[in-house]
C-alpha cells in the first residue's frame, strides 16, 4: 500500500498512521491510535525493568593462611551469592613477606574452585594486582561438568 493511501485511511478512521519498523523493506507501518501506542511501548518498558535481575559483584576476602574452617565458611557465602545470581570477586591479600609467596594465593584460589566444582564459570583469570590476587567468577549456565583451573597461572615456587 502506498504512503498517501495509507494516511489517506487513517485520516478517514479518526487514527494515525505509526512507523513500527522504520528499518524493514518496505518499512512497517499501523494505522493505531499514537496516544494509546506510546501508553503501551512506556508498559511495556516498566515491566521489562521490573522483572529484569541485576546482578551485583559481592567481593569475598581471603589470605594465604586462611584456616579450614574459615575458607569452608566462606565458600558456603559464595555457594549463596552464586544462587542468587551474583558475581563474586575472591581477593586474596598479602601482608608484608607474604608478598614473595604468591604462589600461595594462587594454590588457595585453585582450592576454592575446586571446592565450588562445576557450579561457576571463571568470568576473569586471577591476576596480581599490587599487594592481592583477584579472581572473578559466575553462575555456570551451561552445566559443564569440566572445573576450572588455574594451573597455567600458578608461577612455580621458589
Amino acid at each position: 500500500m502506498s504512503k498517501a493511501s495509507a494516511l489517506q485511511k487513517a485520516r478517514e478512521a479518526g487514527l494515525d498512521l505509526v512507523e513500527i519498523a522504520a528499518q524493514a523493506n518496505p518499512p512497517v507501518a499501523k494505522i493505531i491510535e499514537f496516544q494509546k501506542f506510546k501508553y503501551e511501548e512506556s508498559k511495556k518498558e516498566q515491566t521489562a525493568k521490573k522483572h529484569a535481575k541485576d546482578v551485583q559483584l559481592k567481593e569475598i576476602w581471603l589470605t594465604p593462611r586462611i584456616a579450614e574452617h574459615d575458607l569452608l565458611t566462606r565458600i558456603r557465602r559464595v555457594e549463596e551469592f552464586i544462587g542468587d545470581n551474583n558475581k563474586v570477586m575472591f581477593r586474596v591479600k598479602f601482608k608484608g613477606r607474604e608478598m614473595a609467596h604468591t604462589y600461595l594465593g594462587f594454590e588457595l584460589l585453585n582450592r576454592c574452585l575446586g571446592l565450588l566444582g562445576d557450579k561457576v564459570l571463571i568470568e576473569r583469570e586471577a591476576k596480581l594486582e599490587g599487594r592481592s590476587i583477584t579472581l572473578i567468577i559466575g553462575r555456570n549456565r551451561a552445566g559443564k561438568s569440566e572445573v576450572p583451573s588455574l594451573k597455567s597461572q600458578v608461577p612455580n615456587r621458589v
